[in-house]
């Protein structure tokens, strides 16, 4: 049975109010649905994580807007695209959700994004990857917020061959963000001049990565990439370290690494790891503010996933506030008319075919003897700006775009 979690934000005992502002919010109530994974190996960087970054926002809105109530609703898709699309029909059908915010797992964000612009609705993603979902697929009820495939491969890769790591093997797992991910990590180091020697595909949430890691051993590559995520991350590292890929001269990078997994599988096994991320908690006062506060909330500091959350949710609030209607498209284009400047992006700003644009950064995970505490993990040795982190909009064959 459908794991379902909700959490209905404070203050919907609300006095009936007239006036021509109010009547535009339909059903009197905003909701936002939080599709995610909560119990599998996305769970830590997304799942409740998510559900609480939203909550955050919402109540520190308010928990109204334009004088009328925010529901926050959850619910697991268990990384199942027919689960992840039931419970959105649900929701859009039956529940009257306005926008459904997360969804990892991009075999589940891409059909939840063609339904929410078949039935005219609002999709905020933060935790799928594949540049598809503003490529091909793009959506003009879709915003991508947080990453894409295409920047962790372009952050990573150029700055990797440029220091003369320029043969890659690919260790990926075998669904639509593994290999959206290969696929744009591969063309950045060819392009880069750099040479892929060879891939290989896993099972999503595979134990067992000792057949793929000793292809990759085989391989010679001066880099093995792993183009996966969450948990097959965790478990493709822990087994790298066991057969000595690194010791062996390899350089091991973690194309998508969320600092929960660093934190899980230890700074000791993972020193010298480069990661690309959207957010870290210790850049500046703003972000370790709100880590901190995120922290005593969840137990752990937000992923990039999380923290983007609540900056998205905040915007979306702001829009509908400006504009006195939860409408979709009007709300979809006051988004895109109205820069993004928080703790999480400066300068911020949604393209039209749905790409959020912001600055990457690329990390060092530090030495045992640099770190200074439980989550002093990462060292900057870069950050991008958006223009250059984040594929160009006439790139990637989205059909809004008109050239």
């Amino acid at each position: 049975m459908q794991k379902l979690f909700a959490a209905v934000a404070a203050g919907l005992a609300l006095a009936a109010t007239s006036g021509a502002a109010h009547a535009q919010i339909s059903d009197d109530v905003v909701k936002i649905g939080v599709l995610t994974d909560m119990s599998s190996l996305y769970a830590d960087a997304t799942g409740k994580g998510s559900l609480a970054a939203v909550e955050m926002a919402v109540a520190d809105y308010g928990a109204k807007v334009a004088g009328k109530p925010v529901q926050v609703v959850a619910a697991d898709h268990q990384n199942k695209p027919d689960v992840g699309v039931n419970i959105a029909r649900n929701w859009y059908d039956n529940e009257k959700v306005d926008a459904i915010f997360d969804v990892p797992t991009s075999s589940v964000a891409l059909p939840v994004s063609a339904l929410t612009r078949e039935k005219n609705r609002i999709h905020i993603n933060s935790g799928g990857g594949s540049s598809d979902i503003t490529g091909t697929a793009c959506s003009p009820n879709t915003v991508h917020w947080t990453y894409d495939t295409y920047a962790l491969s372009n952050v990573a890769g150029k700055a990797m061959v440029k220091r003369g790591e320029d043969t890659w093997f690919f260790v990926t797992a075998d669904y639509a963000f593994g290999m959206a991910l290969e696929r744009d990590a591969a063309n950045v180091v060819k392009e880069s001049g750099g040479k892929v020697l060879g891939d290989v595909r896993h099972p999503l949430n595979s134990s067992d990565f000792s057949s793929f890691l000793l292809q990759a051993q085989a391989s010679k590559a001066k880099v093995v990439a792993l183009a996966n995520a969450g948990g097959d991350t965790t478990n493709a590292l822990k087994q790298a370290s066991e057969f000595g890929l690194t010791q062996g001269g390899q350089k091991m990078i973690a194309l998508l690494q969320e600092i929960t997994d660093t934190h899980s599988l230890g700074i000791k096994s993972t020193q010298g790891l480069i990661v690309t991320d959207a957010f870290y908690w210790d850049m500046n006062e703003e972000t370790r503010a709100f880590s901190k506060r995120f922290n005593e909330k969840v137990g752990h500091m937000p992923t990039m996933i999380q923290a983007g959350l609540y900056s998205a949710t905040m915007h979306y609030l702001k829009a509908i506030d400006a504009i006195k209607t939860d409408a979709a498209p009007k709300v979809m284009e006051q988004m895109r008319a109205t820069p993004v400047n928080d703790f999480f992006a400066k300068n911020g700003k949604i393209r039209i075919d749905g790409r959020m644009v912001h600055d990457m950064y690329l990390f060092e995970v530090k030495k045992p003897e640099e770190s200074k505490g439980e989550w002093d993990l990462y060292k900057l040795i870069a950050t991008v700006p958006g223009d250059e982190a984040f594929r160009p909009l006439d790139k990637g064959g989205c059909p809004l775009v008109t050239h």
